[in-house]
C-alpha cells in the first residue's frame, strides 16, 4: 500500500489540493493499492471552514483535524509539529505533501524530513525576496527541505535551480488553482445579495483586503479607501466580502461612500461567480490575482510586489504597492475600460493535478 499524506495549514490550502484529491480518487479504480489522508492543522471548529466550503470543492472534510489555534507563529509551529508528529506514529505515510508558505506547513516539513519520509511542496518557489516577512523564511525552509518542488512557471523553478535544488528534484507542474476553477467553471452560483443590491454583471468592482501589515497601516489604509470610493463613479458599486479584522477595520471608512458595499463573506462557488463577472479586482491576494488573470478580469494589487509574476508579465494584474496616486490612476484606466492586454501563462491548463499525482506514483 502508497500512502499519501496531505497537509493543509488555512482554508485557502482546500482550493489547491482539492484536485489532488480527485485525481488520486480517480486512478484508485485502477492502482486500488494507492491510499490518502487529508490532514488538516486547524481546529474541526474553525469558522473559516464552511460546510460549503467542502461541497462546492467535491470532496470529503479532512480525515484528521490536528486541533491547533494558536496566535503566535512560533508557539502554532512548535504545537503542529508535535501534534503532526503523533499523527504519523499512528499513520505511516510514504509521501508528504505540503502546500504553499504558512508556519503549519513549515512545521508539518520538518517533521516530515526528520523522519525521514518523502516531502513534496505544492507551489514551490514563490519568493517576495524580502527576508523580514516570515513567510519568506518558511518558503526557504520548506523548500530546502523537500525532494519534490512542484512548481508553478519556469520563473519559480529558476529560482529553486538558483539556490541549489537538482534539476531531478524540480517539476514544473504548472498552476494547481488553475484545476479548481477549471473544474469548477459551470458550477458558479450568482448570490441572492447581487439581486437584493441591485449588481448588473460586468458593472461593479470587487474589492478583497486580508494581509495584516495593510490593515494595520492606520491613515494609509484609509486613503487607499478614499481613493476607492472617490475614484469609482457612484453608480458603480464596489462589492467588499470580508470578514474579521478586514471588516473591523474597512467598515467604518466605507460607511463614508455610498458606492462601496461592506457583504458578509460568500462561499466559494459565490466568489468564484463574482471575480469572473466584475467589471476589475482590487485586492491583496495573489490567489484572487491569479483568478483574475485565469478570467481576464483587470485586477489591482495593493502590494509592491507579488510571487506569482506571471500575473503580472502576461497576466491582468497590476502592482500598486500602497501608494494612493498609483491607486488613483490604475482605478481610472480599470473604470475607463482601457486596461492592459493579457493572456494566460504556460500550463495554466487544468492538468497540474494530474501531473502531479504521476509523478507521485512514478
Amino acid at each position: 500500500m502508497r500512502n499519501i499524506c496531505i497537509v493543509a495549514g488555512a482554508r485557502p490550502n482546500f482550493i489547491k489540493v482539492a484536485p489532488i484529491v480527485r485525481a488520486i480518487i480517480k486512478i484508485r479504480n485502477e492502482r486500488p493499492d494507492i491510499g490518502y489522508q487529508l490532514v488538516y492543522a486547524g481546529a474541526e471548529t474553525d469558522e473559516t471552514l464552511e460546510e460549503s466550503l467542502f461541497d462546492d470543492l467535491q470532496i470529503a472534510r479532512p480525515d484528521v483535524f490536528l486541533g491547533v489555534d494558536s496566535v503566535g507563529l512560533n508557539e502554532l509551529t512548535g504545537r503542529v509539529m508535535s501534534e503532526f508528529d503523533r499523527y504519523l506514529d499512528a499513520h505511516p505515510a510514504d509521501v508528504v505533501i505540503v502546500v504553499d508558505d504558512l508556519a503549519s506547513t513549515m512545521a508539518a516539513a520538518i517533521v516530515t524530513k526528520k523522519r525521514g519520509i518523502k516531502l513534496a511542496h505544492l507551489v514551490a518557489g514563490t519568493r517576495s525576496f524580502d527576508i523580514s516577512m516570515p513567510k519568506e523564511i518558511n518558503r526557504l525552509v520548506i523548500d530546502g527541505l523537500s525532494d519534490l518542488l512542484f512548481t508553478a512557471g519556469t520563473g519559480a523553478s529558476s529560482i529553486v535551480t538558483r539556490e541549489g535544488a537538482e534539476v531531478s528534484q524540480i517539476y514544473m507542474v504548472g498552476n494547481i488553482l488553475m484545476d479548481t476553477l477549471r473544474f469548477n467553471r459551470g458550477r458558479l452560483r450568482r448570490p441572492a445579495v447581487f439581486d437584493t443590491l441591485g449588481i448588473a454583471d460586468n458593472g461593479y468592482i470587487v474589492l478583497t483586503l486580508n494581509r495584516k501589515a495593510l490593515l494595520a497601516g492606520g491613515s494609509n489604509i484609509s486613503e487607499l479607501i478614499d481613493v476607492i470610493g472617490s475614484t469609482v463613479p457612484a453608480d458603480m458599486p464596489v462589492i467588499a466580502p470580508l470578514r474579521g479584522l478586514a471588516r473591523t477595520v474597512v467598515e467604518p471608512m466605507a460607511d463614508r461612500y455610498g458606492n462601496i458595499h461592506i457583504i458578509d463573506p460568500l462561499s466559494y462557488l459565490e466568489f468564484g461567480y463574482v471575480s469572473a463577472n466584475a467589471k476589475g479586482i482590487i485586492t491583496d491576494s495573489g490567489n484572487v490575482a491569479e483568478e483574475a488573470t485565469f478570467n481576464s478580469v483587470p485586477c489591482i494589487t495593493l502590494n509592491s510586489y507579488t510571487e506569482h509574476i506571471e500575473t503580472v508579465k502576461q497576466g491582468s494584474n497590476v502592482l500598486v504597492g500602497e501608494d494612493p496616486e498609483k491607486l488613483r490612476a490604475a482605478l481610472a484606466d480599470m473604470v475607463a475600460g482601457t486596461w492592459k492586454a493579457c493572456s494566460l501563462p504556460d500550463r495554466w491548463d487544468g492538468r497540474t493535478a494530474e501531473r502531479i499525482v504521476q509523478i507521485l506514483l512514478g
